[in-house]
């Protein structure tokens, strides 16, 4: 016989029992993540205190109720106060057994929504670096000739005739600068997979973000000791928080801000493929910053190459930082409002060893 217990606590989406009263009769493992909070603090807690959705619910939910007809809301924004809304479809119907029990079920669509435009994405970029990396190449040379060129003729040349020369160099060098992030960008080794602490890698970006680009800023750790070994290339991985430390900090007030280093387990959470093979990615790592967040009309392109919302930004950063997640087999998201922007790797854990037998 199927048990009702195992069936609602393995639902990869978050779902909640209301009583009559519209409080929180039970919340199954996955609505524990999204809302970051046990099910024992979300029972009895009124269901409209802990979920802000930007629709008028009440009356919609109160009819179904009334009338014991499933209620469908697709496309809203539903935030939890702790966390910027995501948008979300929501399903509602009456539940057999106490009078005006009501189920709740919250399916955000970033996930489904990411993974389809990132197949699109990915075939055109690919021949757009492609091609990148093939001027790259071909530019390099030149480029340096030029710098060579313009080198020389400084050593006889008058004081204001030299900042000429000295513009062709420097210019020259930004140029070869960005040629460099490109073919980096379009590097196909893959990563050396092997178990890794994560909390390793984020102490070594976190040591060399201060002495460095972030000195400015307060990295705050937030790890759960308890995180097991996750897999990956460890030099890649580190790129990766680099990267995304060097963001937060050039976002951040020049007077310095806070970058907060989280690590959680999410057993539920699983990545399944347009191949239909599924993988399970409870190891998360949030780098959150309180800067002044993304503007709205990047966010949803802003792993792309070529996007970015700096001035004179090349939009290679992130977008390298989603291919080598990629490569691990993980998943990268953001969600970002003004004063708190998350972005947020889950990675497969290690194998783990068989227990050796006597």
């Amino acid at each position: 016989m199927i048990d009702e217990a195992a069936i609602w606590g393995a639902l990869p989406v978050p779902g909640l029992v209301l009583d009559a009263e519209d409080r929180i009769a039970s919340a199954n493992p996955a609505a524990e993540n999204f809302f970051n909070a046990s099910e024992r603090a979300l029972l009895g807690a009124p269901v409209w205190d802990r979920l802000m959705v930007d629709a008028p619910m009440e009356e919609s939910f109160r009819r179904a109720r009334e009338n014991g007809t499933p209620l469908f809301v697709n496309d809203v924004d539903v935030g939890t106060g702790d966390r910027p809304p995501m948008q979300c479809n929501l399903q509602i119907a009456p539940l057999g057994g106490p009078a005006g029990a009501m189920i709740l079920v919250i399916s955000p669509r970033e996930l489904a929504g990411r993974l389809t435009k990132s197949h699109s994405v990915k075939s055109a970029a690919k021949s757009a670096i492609g091609m990148a990396e093939m001027l790259a190449h071909e530019i390099k040379n030149p480029l340096a000739g030029i710098t060579g060129a313009a080198q020389l003729l400084s050593m006889n040349l008058s004081k204001d005739d030299l900042e000429l020369t000295d513009l062709i160099v420097a210019e020259t060098r930004r140029i070869l600068k960005l040629l460099e992030q490109v073919e980096q960008f379009g590097n196909t080794r893959p990563p050396t997979m092997q178990p890794v602490n994560v909390h390793d890698v984020l102490d070594r970006a976190r040591r060399s973000a201060l002495l460095g680009f972030g000195a400015h800023m307060k990295i705050v750790e937030d790890y759960d000791p308890s995180l097991p070994l996750a897999q990956g290339d460890p030099d890649q991985l580190l790129q990766v928080i680099l990267n995304l430390l060097k963001n937060a900090s050039e976002a951040s007030d020049p007077a310095g801000g806070t970058v907060r280093l989280h690590t959680y387990y999410e057993h539920s959470f699983r990545l399944r493929r347009a191949d239909g093979d599924g993988q399970s990615l409870p190891l998360q790592i949030e780098v959150i910053d309180d800067g002044p967040g993304l503007p709205a009309d990047l966010e949803g392109d802003i792993f792309d190459p070529f996007v970015s919302g700096r001035e004179n930004g090349t939009g290679l950063g992130l977008a390298l930082v989603s291919k080598i997640v990629s490569d691990h087999g993980g998943w990268i998201s953001v969600s970002s409002a003004p004063g708190r922007t998350v972005f947020r790797i889950s990675l497969p854990r290690a194998p783990r060893e068989p227990k050796e037998t006597r």
